[in-house]
């Protein structure tokens, strides 16, 4: 800007309160002066104008809102017109109403033939004319409408616009309240049909049953001037009679005359056909009417007499502009000449009826205010003018004085500020703040003092923070990366691409996941959809990675999202990369040294194993005979003791068999690596196999079991199959047996990071600290031992080490009352290529009887056990050794082979090598039973010709089943 633009601070606040303030100030008021001194009459004038069109509006206003109360008014009658209607309906169809003695009482009947009551007695009063005759009078009806007058008294004395409540019937039956001397006012021979408040509601005057309104006529029964809201009663399609409340011209003046017209105005209502039905005094005087009538109740009870003519303002000359404004609709006002007084006339129709409610307000009461309001107006304007001069003159004073004092206040202070500014940028941090006693100039300096602090301390930490980057970037063997969602793209750093020998650093995520090992890439996978739709900020991933020589190095890849969409899903993510190779190649050599250090139990699990191995054989016996006899006792379908006897043998046997099949895998744990047949394994199939071999048990329990579903596509975990049931099922037996009645059991799996976890929840008492301790020790049942619950205390303990086996883990938590979770960690795995399912057949065929099976078992109660057991259907000979053996095969062929391992001169599996190599007996199936439960033993057997093979001590049902299935397939 040209130095020449430029000037003072006090110089800029008087100019800039001159021209923005002063004379803008001083051109508009001069402008209001001088328009306000020419236009002051015309002002005026339009503002009298204004204030009575305004009082017009007021009064149509008026007219409208007091309509509508009126018209409130009468829907409460009408509503109460119904309830009495719907009320007279039951009393007329209750045949069953019996009246009291008191009611019987009240009636006499005239020499005319007129029944009547003669009696008030607070009820309603009863005349039936004797237009009826007295044989053809409906006494009954009269005694149910009885039951009517407490709610006629109630209609009456509630709303006190109601005078009377009555019923009317066809055969000129009338029933009003409150009570009155019937014969003295109405005729002997009445016929109520003939009249209004009957004859408008009958079908032709009113087809839709509605509740209606009567013109106004003299009442017969001596109450002057009314109207009736009346509604029929029917009896299917045939009109009893009516219901009606009579409302005087009295109440009705009473009620308008209580509306809040202004002005010193009254109200008053003309009928649909221009009747005036309410005239107040007021507009009697100016009407030149008066609402007492030259008739006499003679002729009112003798005939239907209704207001006279000169009450019709269609008969009044002068009426003719309001009668055709009115025709044109509310919402207006009219000008009349009433009394020798001009007057306005505001009107609202009633919906409910058709009626007009007219206001009428005298015009000189209307524009007396609005006219002495005109004058004021004329000496307020000549005061402010007067005051605006005065009060600018000072005005202009005082802010020629305070433009000095603030410039001489705001000068100084910013001058110094803007010093300390220009320090600042010059490097100089530490400046002085001037003083102000103006708090935001003070607060000004300050935060430039104290920005000089902080520039300071930032301008260190800065170049610290640099300093230790660089140091960083330069020894760390991380690098960078960043994923853009809307391409699907990932931007890697130069120290990546150089080390994986990548082509680019821009690559799309699928050129990306090329490199990843195919055993981690559905794992990552599901991370990432995971950390995308589960709206989290941080990812973390483990996975193998090739590099530019082929070798799978482990990388740690962790980021962040940088940005999200409208909806929430990330757009942009970055993060690093972390070469954690040698971390699990640490951990890998911990899991292997701990391994180990298992060697020295060594002796011990041999000597384990030799143990379990002896005692199948006399298990085997104890089992066997057990099973026998509680087979024998079975088929005497008596209860016996020796049955419950041998049950409780067979239990105890099944038992032991459990502890001593546990012992023998806990002492093989440490070669375990070599029989391990290691799979990739599809989790739902899996998690649902073992869900369906523990329902049983489930159901017996009353528990419930829940299984998560597995996601789509399905993710593969590596383990030998077996072993991973055998865990999962131990997990599940746990669940089952230590939780709380009517409990829950879930199953699920969850990715993790580095692995896939397998869980199993309960809702069991769960466990303390002080047992988790304990947990995972040999033979150690947490204070259980003593319980009827059975278990050998080592099945978490074998589970652990087949888990390690496995590069696996397993772990737990638990909270005391809630219940517990165990899970199984195991490596992810690619889906494989090709996947064989087997289909198992059960076939059935008829066996013959007795069929020849040759058992080669050097122990006879083994050999015996075994004949018993397929006695039904089969000829069980026995040979101890393998010389008897063979001779017996050579000389005949047997329909199965029932065949012992173990043998006195050699070892079975020999037998089954010279019966394959012999055409003859290739197709003889075979049975292994013997009492080393080695899984890689009886693999040996299944490839040299074995059928099947059953562990010691043996199941007869179990061998039996086989037995059949077998014979039936040879």
């Amino acid at each position: 800007m040209p130095s020449s633009n430029r000037y003072p601070l006090r110089q800029w606040i008087w100019r800039a309160f001159v021209q923005s303030a002063l004379i803008p100030l001083i051109l508009v008021e001069s402008v209001l002066i001088a328009v306000y001194l020419l236009s002051n009459q015309a002002i005026r004038d339009a503002q009298v104008d204004h204030l009575q069109e305004t009082a017009v509006k007021d009064l149509v206003s008026a007219a409208l809102r007091e309509g509508q109360v009126l018209d409130g008014r009468l829907r409460a009658i009408e509503s109460l017109v119904q309830v009495y209607r719907d009320a007279t309906q039951r009393a007329l169809l209750d045949s069953r109403f019996q009246s009291d003695e008191l009611e019987s009482r009240r009636y006499a009947t005239t020499p005319d033939g007129v029944s009547y009551t003669k009696s008030d007695d607070g009820r309603a009063a009863s005349f039936y004319a004797n237009s009826t005759p007295l044989a053809q009078q409906d006494h009954a009806k009269v005694m149910r409408l009885s039951q009517l007058d407490p709610l006629m008294r109630s209609i009456q004395q509630t709303n006190p616009l109601v005078a009377a409540v009555y019923f009317n019937s066809w055969d000129s039956y009338n029933r009003i309240y409150p009570w009155f001397n019937t014969p003295t006012q109405y005729p002997h021979d009445m016929v109520i049909p003939d009249y209004n408040f009957y004859y408008l509601a009958d079908a032709q005057h009113n087809p839709k049953r509605k509740t209606v309104w009567t013109d106004v006529y003299l009442d017969p029964a001596g109450q002057g001037w009314m109207l009736s809201s009346i509604a029929p009663v029917y009896r299917e399609d045939f009109l009893e009679g009516v219901v009606g409340l009579d409302i005087t011209i009295g109440q009705v003046l009473g009620e308008i005359a209580g509306l809040n017209v202004p002005w010193q105005g009254y109200a008053m209502l003309v009928s649909r056909d221009n009747n005036i039905m309410a005239l107040p005094k007021a507009g009697e005087r100016d009407f030149g009417l008066r609402e007492l009538t030259r008739y006499s109740y003679d002729e009112a009870v003798r005939r239907e007499v209704l207001k006279p003519e000169d009450f019709n303002l269609s008969k009044r000359g002068e009426m003719a502009p309001l009668l055709q404004a009115m025709r044109e609709g509310p919402g207006n006002a009219q000008e009349l000449l009433l009394g020798g007084r001009k007057q306005l006339v505001a009107w609202s129709e009633i919906p409910q009826t058709g009626w007009r409610l007219l206001l009428v307000v005298d015009e000189e009461h209307i524009f007396q205010d609005t006219n002495q309001l005109a004058k004021r107006y004329q000496h307020i304007g000549y005061l402010l003018i007067a005051g605006l001069l005065f009060f600018y003159l000072l005005f202009f004073a005082w802010m020629w004085l305070r433009s000095r004092q603030l410039s001489n206040q705001l000068a100084h202070p910013i001058d110094d500020i803007v010093a300390m500014a220009g320090r600042l940028g010059q490097g100089d941090y530490l400046v002085q703040a001037p003083d102000s006693h103006i708090t935001e100039v003070s607060r000004l300096a300050d935060a430039m003092q104290q920005a000089g602090k902080q520039l300071q301390a930032s301008e260190q930490e800065r170049q610290e923070a640099q300093n230790l980057l660089q140091l960083v970037l330069e020894s760390t063997t991380e690098s960078l990366w960043q994923i853009n969602v809307r391409d699907l793209t990932i931007n890697l750093s130069e120290r990546f691409i150089r080390r994986f020998g990548l082509g680019a650093s821009h690559l799309s995520l699928s050129e990306f996941n090329q490199r990843v090992h195919p055993d981690d890439l559905e794992r990552l996978r599901h991370l990432r959809k995971h950390f995308a739709e589960g709206g989290g900020e941080h990812f973390d991933a483990e996975y193998r990675y090739m590099d530019s020589q082929g070798r799978y190095l482990w990388l740690l890849s962790r980021g962040k999202v940088l940005e999200r969409d409208a909806s929430g899903w990330p757009q942009r993510i970055a993060g690093t990369h972390v070469d954690i190779t040698r971390l699990k190649q640490v951990q890998d050599e911990l899991r292997h040294a701990s391994l180990e250090a298992l060697a020295a139990s060594q002796a011990k699990s041999r000597f384990l194993s030799s143990m379990s191995h002896e005692l199948r054989t006399p298990l085997n016996a104890i089992h066997g005979f057990a099973q026998l006899i509680e087979m024998e006792a079975q088929e005497r379908s008596e209860p016996s003791v020796e049955g419950d006897y041998a049950r409780e043998i067979v239990n105890a046997s099944r038992h032991l068999t459990s502890l001593v099949d546990d012992i023998l895998d806990l002492s093989s744990i440490e070669s375990r690596r070599q029989q391990l047949q290691l799979q990739t394994l599809e989790i739902g199939a899996l998690l649902n196999g073992c869900a369906e071999l523990v329902q049983p048990e489930v159901q017996q329990r009353q528990l419930h079991l829940q299984v998560m579903e597995a996601a789509n596509p399905s993710l593969f975990v590596q383990g030998d199959p077996r072993r991973v049931r055998q865990i999962l099922l131990n997990l599940l037996s746990n669940a089952i047996k230590y939780n709380s009645p009517q409990g829950m059991i879930r199953m699920g799996y969850e990715v993790r990071v580095d692995c896939v976890r397998l869980w199993v929840d309960d809702t069991g008492p769960g466990l303390s600290s002080e047992q988790l301790e304990q947990l995972f020790q040999p033979f150690q049942r947490l204070g259980r031992e003593s319980s009827n619950i059975p278990g050998t205390g080592i099945g978490l303990v074998l589970c652990r080490e087949l888990a390690s086996l496995m590069d696996g883990e397993i772990g737990m938590r638990s909270e005391p009352g809630v219940g517990s979770r165990f899970w199984l960690d195991l490596p992810s795995a690619a889906r494989p290529g090709k996947v064989d399912i087997e289909s198992e057949h059960d076939s059935t065929a008829t066996v013959q009887p007795l069929v020849q099976v040759l058992c080669v078992e050097d122990h006879p109660a083994g050999l015996r056990i075994l004949q018993e057991a397929l006695r039904d259907f089969a000829e069980v000979r026995g040979v101890a050794t393998q010389q008897r053996a063979l001779a017996e095969l050579s000389n005949d062929v047997p329909a199965l082979l029932l065949l012992d391992i173990d043998l006195p001169d050699g070892n079975g599996l020999d037998i089954l090598d010279a019966m394959r190599a012999d055409p003859r007996l290739r197709e003889v199936p075979v049975m292994v039973i013997s009492a080393v439960a080695d899984p890689a033993l009886f693999a040996e057997a299944r490839v040299r010709g074995a059928s099947t093979c059953l562990t010691k001590p043996v199941d007869l049902q179990e061998v039996r089943q086989v037995a059949l299935g077998l014979i039936s397939g040879y």
